[in-house]
């Protein structure tokens, strides 16, 4: 498996920003896709934005326009540029990485979004 180690998490006013790294432990190049995703607490965990092998993007209805997924292929990272929090954005992010049909998961990382 893959080895996924997730930074940049904390806590934020509502409206302010937070930037997500995920570092892994081989070429991002080599994966079918990577992608965040959440879970809040009593909830299940959704998948919030995800970057495929060939750079497509897809983002839940819930954070297009505020939140933006990027791979940076000589760092090994994939990140998560996330603005204009809001308080339903709290929840533990975690980062995924699909490589021949096999799924690794980060350990997660907490968002909390608070005045």
């Amino acid at each position: 498996q893959v080895q996924l180690v997730e930074s940049g998490g904390g806590l934020v006013q509502p409206g302010g920003s937070l930037r997500l790294s995920c570092v892994a432990s081989e070429s991002i190049f080599n994966m079918n896709a990577m992608g965040w995703f959440r879970q809040a607490p009593g909830k299940q965990r959704e998948l919030v934005a995800g970057i495929t092998q060939t750079g497509s993007t897809y983002y839940a209805d819930s954070v297009k326009g505020r939140f933006t997924v990027s791979g940076d292929n000589a760092k090994n990272t994939v990140d998560l540029q996330m603005s204009s929090l809001k308080p339903e954005d709290t929840a533990v992010y975690y980062c995924a990485a699909d490589l021949q049909g096999v799924r690794s998961w980060g350990q997660g990382i907490q968002v909390t979004v608070s005045s």
